[in-house]
């Protein structure tokens, strides 16, 4: 982590809440899954916001997750090194970012280098990680590994295909949206603006 000293007024409350968006039990759930996905013989990182940081801050992890959705030796990311320097385990973050939005997740739920790297967000990395679950669940290509409860399933499209003589039946359809005029008429109205007249 950077070497920063204590936040006070709005940037100690901005810390704030982006801490409590953290969620220990989806951290449990991410661990499970990442050692499902890249093999038992993975070390399980203790419990806590910290711990989980430092399993996943120098990427190789994250880049074995994205590696393991695609068969084997065509995963995006062809070389990764567990290297202690620290530009080295950021360009695999990045890779795994790059790698992560050509998989299908949106820009808006991918985390940004810093976000992992000096521990300012670690929701925004549970968040990517939580999509990427998803979408694999979701392609159901046989690549996902562990329990698919984990993450839910993105909605498919459901494209519906009619014959030409329903579409004629449904333009002689006033639908109820537009209302009804049975029973209503103008009689006994005036126009606007003029007096009443009362006997």
């Amino acid at each position: 982590m950077a070497n920063r000293g204590p936040s006070y007024g709005l940037s100690r409350e901005v810390e704030q809440k982006i801490e409590q968006k953290y969620d220990p039990e989806l951290e449990g759930r991410l661990v499970e899954w990442i050692i499902a996905q890249c093999g038992g013989d993975i070390n399980r990182p203790e419990a806590g916001k910290t711990n989980f940081q430092k399993w996943l801050m120098d990427g190789t992890l994250l880049c074995g997750v994205i590696n393991s959705l695609y068969p084997q030796d065509e995963g995006p990311i062809k070389k990764i090194q567990n290297s202690k320097m620290a530009f080295k385990q950021m360009e695999q973050i990045s890779q795994f970012l790059k790698a992560a939005e050509a998989y299908g997740i949106t820009k808006t739920d991918i985390f940004q280098t810093v976000d992992l790297w000096e521990g300012k967000d670690l929701a925004a990395v549970q968040r990517t990680l939580m999509a990427l679950g998803s979408a694999a669940v979701t392609k159901d290509d046989g690549f996902y590994k562990g329990d698919p409860n984990w993450f839910h399933k993105k909605a498919q499209g459901n494209r519906r295909a009619f014959s030409e003589e329903q579409l004629r039946k449904g333009q002689n359809v006033i639908g109820l949206q537009m209302g009804t005029n049975k029973g209503a008429s103008q009689s006994g109205m005036t126009g606007y603006g003029m007096h009443r007249q009362i006997m």
